[in-house]
């Protein structure tokens, strides 16, 4: 915290200093590693304004540890880091000096996870998980219900662990099929909270923009790395680092498989793997800002539920601009090129995706 807040906050060094991060952060758009044509680029430019949007909710509309609510930002149109189109994420500040208790029905959905975590992106130090409990170890009431402490000290019960320094959770509730399942009903309170929270200060809101406008530049940041990375190896699979996966706040239980893909508007990626047994899987195409592609109206993913399977328990996924009728078929939606994502949720086993570029005309 600044001690010289108020005097930012009245001659406007808070926003200035907000606006020109801001502005450093588009030019990770422009830079030469980035797609050159203007389609990546306004979807780029796009991105950032989403950043933006979700910076200054976490960072300001919902920043108080004291007083913690869950918040979902619009998932379809706020994607960061190969988001599940499956999933549906919340999140809520917290802080290790304090406690906290999560009180809820479980609901049906398939999947359901709580973490907590060290730093962000863009806030430089420490970045990790401080804690994670898994749906299927929560101790659960006959009537559906559950309550979960959060607090650095093991508890009784239900426990989420934090460390002094852990600054946020986030919960994730993975479909299998979202026209069918129901979410957990989720509420978070801070333990000895009383009376509505505190009025803001200059420092609150000195600190708030700081960071929101650091999120933004570290988020575009880091996944622009990881794209620019995954293109070396365009339209390949490889498995990725697990803890490279755990410090950028991603579940532990989940094995990555990151990619690029580039295809003519006349060719396919095929890709074939038979999914290990696990909990949970999924394929998904991204935009090169490592953005899922809209699965409002594309189909853009597929999982384990809704795949078709080959005789043998393997499946062949076939990314494309057109349907050619055969296998799983994945909707580039316009794009010519992108990053990708396949994850497995509990498998013990990790088997390589094989892949190949053919016509689609060659496709049987």
């Amino acid at each position: 915290m600044s001690s010289d807040s108020p005097e930012r906050i009245l001659d406007g060094r808070s926003w200035a200093e907000f606006c020109d991060t801001l502005k450093r952060a588009g030019e990770v758009v422009l830079r030469d590693g980035s797609p050159r044509d203007a389609f990546d680029r306004a979807e780029g430019f796009r991105y950032l304004s989403r950043l933006t949007r979700v910076a200054l909710e976490s960072y300001i509309e919902f920043a108080d540890p004291r007083a913690p609510v869950f918040r979902r930002p619009s998932h379809e149109t706020v994607k960061i880091g190969a988001d599940n189109p499956d999933n549906y994420y919340q999140s809520a500040a917290v802080n290790g000096a304090h406690e906290y208790r999560i009180r809820g029905s479980r609901g049906t959905v398939h999947y359901l996870g709580f973490g907590t975590y060290v730093g962000n992106y863009g806030a430089g130090g420490r970045m990790g998980q401080s804690g994670y409990l898994e749906g299927e170890d929560l101790e659960i009431g006959p009537d559906g219900r559950f309550e979960i402490r959060l607090s650095c000290e093991r508890t009784e019960g239900n426990w989420l662990a934090m460390e002094p320094d852990t600054s946020s959770l986030i919960v994730r509730q993975t479909f299998r099929d979202r026209s069918r399942e129901r979410i957990a009903d989720l509420a978070i309170e801070r333990v000895g909270s009383q009376g509505p929270p505190e009025p803001i200060t200059p420092e609150f809101v000195d600190r708030g923009l700081g960071a929101a406008a650091a999120y933004v530049l570290g988020t575009a940041s880091l996944f622009a790395d990881w794209a620019e990375g995954f293109s070396e190896r365009p339209n390949q699979l490889p498995r990725f680092d697990p803890a490279v996966a755990r410090a950028a706040h991603g579940d532990p239980n989940i094995c990555y498989f990151h990619g690029y893909w580039e295809l003519a508007l006349d060719e396919a990626l095929v890709i074939e793997v038979t999914p290990p047994p696990c909990e949970y899987w999924n394929f998904q195409l991204n935009n090169h800002w490592m953005e899922s592609l809209d699965y409002r109206y594309h189909r853009i993913a597929v999982n384990h539920y809704g795949a078709s399977y080959e005789p043998d328990g393997s499946v062949r996924i076939v990314v494309a601009a057109r349907d050619p009728g055969i296998g799983n078929w994945i909707d580039t939606a316009g794009h010519r090129r992108g990053t990708m994502c396949l994850r497995w949720v509990g498998a013990e086993l990790h088997p390589e995706p094989a892949t190949r570029v053919q016509k689609l005309a060659q496709l049987d």
